[in-house]
């Protein structure tokens, strides 16, 4: 059975039910209904004729022969109401002559003034016994009663009529509910087609979203969402791939071509040397990048969960530094440290290490020998902000939205003497964003880059 067919079978088994009380509570309602003016016509015609019965001694009659000869008294075809009297045995003293030769059965088990059905000539009637009393004595019946045909027929001919309209109307419902039923979950064959077109290699399409902002819509929507997180993903371990096989591919190939030339002849011993002493550079230098690769595709895949610890902004600095003091020392450059404020900043070591790391070690490299490099913290607008302005030649304008680009390296043709991967600010804006931390660069006039590192307070 498909979905469409289920939802209506099960929209069916409802409206069955509902629809089967409301046909039984109809039946119920119109049948004493019926009996209910039926009963009132009754009754109302027995206390009408009750004045007309005349009490002498033990005699019973009629007083107004002129009514008991009205045509309805006298044809049981026009509207067959009949009338006779009895005596408390049930002896029949009067009755109206529509009964000819018949007698209405009297019943002394029967309660007065309630109606009752009976049988006459074995047709079906309703029947009433009103009694008659003289000066509080009981003197005899007044039997009063109408054909019960026609209110059977009608509560048949219901009874038929519902037995038939409620398969009808449950057909017509069916497939009703299973027109509406495929119209409502085409979004559901959309976004089945749509899956189905749907490889590692077309992650593009997305299905398309009701118009209707209801439940399907919503799953529509997550849909969409979780093909962009795959997308996402999917194209981070492209990017991976091939930024990790075009960073190890070039100095494989120097280390290769180097070890190629040593071999092709003897050669002494301090060349053999400064060859082995280059390659394990560029060993080292491939192995910090495939280090930096992964600490991405860390960033990139990993369920990160952060140790926040209370920390002075002073150490943060400190410890960057003192890494890179015989750096600092070689080139001489003047380390300039303004922190009145005191501050900590509550945030994760490692993420707040690697982002300190790289922004005071670009500093560094691009700094001139006898340089300056200012470090100062400051709060402004309830943040904490650590800014660290070198002296170098700073990026270019339109290169500044671009640095945080695994592998790009502003004006790199005019800083080949300057190692680098172009994968430090990409670790930095990485792990910012882990922690929740902003990280701005501007040019600094007249030369140099300023970087702010935003902390929020708290």
């Amino acid at each position: 059975m498909t979905f469409k067919d289920r939802i209506a079978f099960y929209y069916l088994i409802s409206a069955a039910s509902i629809i089967a009380t409301v046909f039984v509570i109809i039946y119920f309602i119109v049948s004493a209904t019926v009996y209910s003016n039926l009963d009132s016509a009754l009754i109302y015609e027995a206390r009408k004729h009750l004045k007309d019965v005349i009490v002498e001694q033990d005699s019973l009659y009629f007083n107004n022969q002129a009514i008991i000869a009205e045509r309805e008294h006298k044809e049981a075809e026009v509207l067959p109401f009949f009338l006779q009297i009895v005596d408390t045995s049930g002896n029949v003293l009067a009755k109206s002559a529509n009964l000819k030769k018949q007698t209405l059965t009297f019943r002394p088990d029967v309660t007065a003034h309630k109606c009752f059905n009976a049988e006459l000539s074995d047709k079906a009637i309703r029947q009433i016994q009103i009694p008659v009393k003289q000066n509080g004595k009981l003197k005899g019946y007044l039997l009063t009663a109408v054909s019960l045909e026609g209110t059977i027929l009608v509560v048949k001919n219901l009874r038929h009529v519902l037995l038939v309209l409620f398969p009808l109307v449950l057909a017509l419902l069916f497939f009703m509910a299973r027109y509406l039923a495929a119209k409502n979950i085409k979004p559901i064959v959309n976004i089945i087609e749509t899956t189905n077109r749907i490889t590692k290699y077309n992650l593009s399409e997305r299905v398309k979203l009701p118009k209707t902002r209801d439940e399907l819509y919503t799953l529509s929507q997550a849909i969409n969402e979780l093909l962009d997180r795959m997308q996402n993903a999917f194209e981070r371990e492209k990017q991976f791939t091939n930024d990790a096989s075009h960073e190890l591919r070039t100095p494989l190939s120097v280390i290769k071509g180097t070890l190629e030339v040593l071999v092709r002849k003897p050669r002494k011993e301090e060349e053999y040397k400064e060859k082995i002493k280059y390659c394990i550079s560029e060993i080292d230098s491939m192995s910090e990048r495939v280090d930096q690769l992964l600490l991405l595709a860390r960033f990139d895949n990993a369920n990160i969960s952060l140790r926040k610890e209370s920390l002075p902004a002073i150490s943060l600095i400190d410890n960057a530094i003192y890494r890179h003091r015989k750096l600092i020392e070689e080139k001489n450059i003047h380390i300039v440290i303004k922190d009145d404020l005191a501050a900590e900043v509550v945030t994760d070591p490692y993420y707040v290490d690697m982002i300190m790391e790289n922004i005071i070690s670009n500093a560094i490299k691009y700094s001139p020998a006898g340089g300056t490099i200012e470090i100062q913290t400051h709060k402004e607008d309830n943040k904490i902000i650590i800014e660290v302005v070198d002296c170098g030649e700073g990026i270019k304008e339109e290169d500044l939205n671009s640095v945080f680009n695994p592998f790009f390296r502003s004006d790199s043709l005019n800083h080949k003497h300057i190692n680098g991967s172009g994968l430090g600010l990409s670790i930095v804006k990485k792990a910012s964003e882990i922690l929740g931390v902003e990280v701005k660069l501007q040019n600094h006039p007249p030369k140099g880059l300023k970087a702010q590192i935003i902390f929020p307070v708290g």
